[in-house]
């Protein structure tokens, strides 16, 4: 008999100890007095099954989440969970609708009967709240006001209310733009009753999500609806993210502009408070977008598909 292969006796032994521990769910002392052996037989018995190829252990994923993939990028970046949907698909449409569904359903999972739910505005929000079909929650809090966007008919107070329907719960949302024309009308906007409601729930927030969107159409909806001398400002200002309204540069810090004091939303220290907050994206054009969120401390989680982790993953510290 060849060196470290199974004898007869010894093959039937171990494989009887294997499929009562793996498969029959068996406690080790269970086999053990089942058998008439010692604990510390069955331990090396174990062993000896997995070392000589006759159990595999393998980690198989159900369905179409990246499982290695989620595990790489949330270990990589301390994340709370990350979710990585695994396509090869890179049309941007079918994109946001895969990254909507996987997030749709982690919201179902990880959303709880005491969690106050933000929700900013975001396109792969809209595919996301349109997936929702089960939801816990103690109430749902508009975190930005409406970006009118061709094509879509859902605003922010929109995803507001669809989702305090699904859950049967609260929303407290507002009728208001997420851009103010000027600082004035942006400090007659904040003093509207339904806005600062809505804001007093700020800190209440114990869950939320965010699109993550580039400083590059079409990769950000604002940048859609500034004017052009208002991107170049904010280029030069090193912008390099919008988490739904609340812009950051490069290295995951603030930007303090006077588009930023127009902003009818959360800003940038009251989304950093909130002790979960879930960023959406597709598009490798986005990876930069969400590396400055991830090393300003803005998101514990990310859903996004296999190339966008993946890119996200070669830059990781």
């Amino acid at each position: 008999m060849r060196r470290g292969q199974l004898g007869p006796a010894q093959l039937v032994l171990t494989s009887s100890v294997a499929r009562r521990y793996f498969i029959e769910g068996m406690s080790k002392v269970q086999i053990a007095n089942d058998l008439d052996l010692s604990r510390f037989k069955v331990a090396r018995l174990l062993d000896l099954a997995r070392s000589s190829g006759l159990v595999r252990i393998e980690i198989a994923h159900p369905g179409d989440i990246d499982v290695a993939t989620s595990s790489d990028l949330r270990d990589a970046f301390g994340l709370q969970h990350a979710v990585v949907v695994d396509t090869l698909e890179e049309d941007g449409a079918v994109l946001r609708q895969q990254v909507g569904k996987a997030a749709a359903s982690l919201l179902s999972e990880i959303v709880t009967p005491t969690d106050v739910l933000g929700l900013g505005w975001s396109r792969t929000l809209i595919a996301t709240v349109a997936q929702l079909t089960d939801l816990d929650a103690d109430s749902v809090v508009q975190l930005t006001g409406a970006l009118a966007q061709s094509g879509y008919d859902h605003s922010s107070i929109d995803l507001v209310r669809d989702t305090a329907r699904v859950a049967g719960c609260p929303a407290y949302y507002f009728y208001a733009p997420m851009i103010a024309p000027d600082l004035a009308s942006a400090a007659v906007l904040l003093r509207q009753p339904e806005v600062t409601r809505a804001f007093a729930h700020f800190p209440s927030v114990t869950k939320a999500v965010v699109g993550i969107g580039g400083w590059a159409p079409p990769y950000s909806t604002l940048y859609d609806a500034i004017s052009v001398k208002e991107r170049r400002a904010l280029v030069k200002a090193g912008a390099a993210a919008d988490l739904s309204g609340v812009l950051l540069d490069a290295a995951g810090l603030p930007l303090s502009t006077e588009l930023a004091h127009r902003i009818i939303g959360i800003n940038a220290a009251h989304l950093q408070a909130i002790p979960e907050v879930i960023g959406l994206a597709y598009g490798a054009e986005k990876t930069t977008a969400a590396r400055a969120a991830l090393v300003g401390g803005y998101l514990t989680g990310i859903v996004t598909h296999t190339s966008f982790a993946r890119t996200l993953l070669a830059g990781a510290p």
